[in-house]
């Protein structure tokens, strides 16, 4: 089975977290997230091939992936000189994708979704592509039918829809639907399929799910992820830590990170080679790599 991570986006509403590196590289409790969503989709046995498709800060995505092996699956980067969109990204695979469906996964998102089960029920209905969607009010906008039909798409969030998770499951019958050699949102391509009947939804329920598109949902995965652990404090490699620092919450700190006297990390993320000076606060904030904090620092991106 094959899959696409969608990489290619400027993360413009992390657009002080994205300025020196791709949204995907974004690192969750130390690790890039595309590396985790490798790991889901290998999890579930859902993809032994990955297509990923790059933009911003592209050779940084292009040097993280060069070594496959690593993964445990092939890995194929393609660059985009001017972004595609969805549709667009989809299109200019055309060549990768063989006679099975295949699976589209935003590298923006943490999930447990199960795509096996979504998978399964994609090959049941027969339709050309099915959304994987959810009850997240912040983001319902599409409706369904009893049959689990899409019947509308909407650009505003309302009452009695559902929200996309950013995943999908497409049959290679799509591509020749999507226009155009150039940019495509393969949501104007699904509008054509819904009088049709062609675009179906699975509905997951009981599932973790969290996207990293904006500063405080960054923020809120880390506080989810560790909360639920029996250490809600991670530190990375070679660093240092003052026996009076305290944790308050919870906190992530990458490696080489120097923590000094009587410091106080709350709810926060610190990311490599990050030195906090004695006695200092952090709260609610992200310190970017190589930053040395000298002040107090509440609801933050620095």
């Amino acid at each position: 089975m094959k899959a696409l991570i969608l990489a290619a986006g400027l993360g413009t509403r992390l657009k002080a977290l994205t300025a020196d590196r791709p949204k995907a590289l974004m690192p969750i409790l130390n690790r890039p997230i595309i590396s985790r969503t490798i790991e889901y989709l290998k999890s579930y046995g859902a993809a032994d091939h990955i297509a990923v498709n790059a933009h911003h800060h592209c050779l940084q995505v292009v040097e993280y992936l060069k070594d496959a092996h690593a993964f445990g699956v092939k890995i194929e980067v393609r660059i985009e000189d001017e972004i595609l969109g969805t549709g667009g990204a989809i299109k200019n695979f055309s060549d990768f994708w063989d006679k099975e469906p295949f699976i589209v996964i935003n590298a923006d998102i943490l999930t447990d979704i199960s795509l096996s089960d979504a998978y399964e029920y994609h090959l049941r209905s027969g339709r050309l592509a099915t959304m994987i969607l959810h009850d997240y009010e912040q983001f319902n906008q599409i409706r369904i039918n009893d049959e689990c039909q899409v019947i509308d798409i909407s650009r505003q969030k309302n009452s009695g829809r559902l929200a996309f998770t950013g995943i999908h499951i497409l049959n290679p019958e799509i591509i020749p639907l999507i226009p155009g050699s150039g940019y495509s949102d393969i949501i104007d391509c699904y509008k054509t399929l819904i009088p049709t009947g062609g675009l179906g939804a699975f509905v997951s329920q009981g599932h973790y799910w969290r996207d990293i598109g904006s500063p405080d949902s960054y923020i809120s995965a880390h506080g989810e992820i560790l909360s639920s652990q029996a250490n809600s404090f991670i530190i990375g490699a070679d660093s240092i830590i003052d026996p009076t620092v305290k944790i308050i919450g919870w906190a992530a700190a990458g490696e080489k990170t120097m923590l000094e006297k009587g410091v106080e990390i709350e709810r926060s993320v610190l990311w490599d080679h990050v030195t906090v000076k004695a006695g200092v606060r952090i709260s609610n904030s992200v310190v970017t790599s190589s930053r040395v904090i000298d002040r107090d620092v509440t609801g933050e991106i620095i």
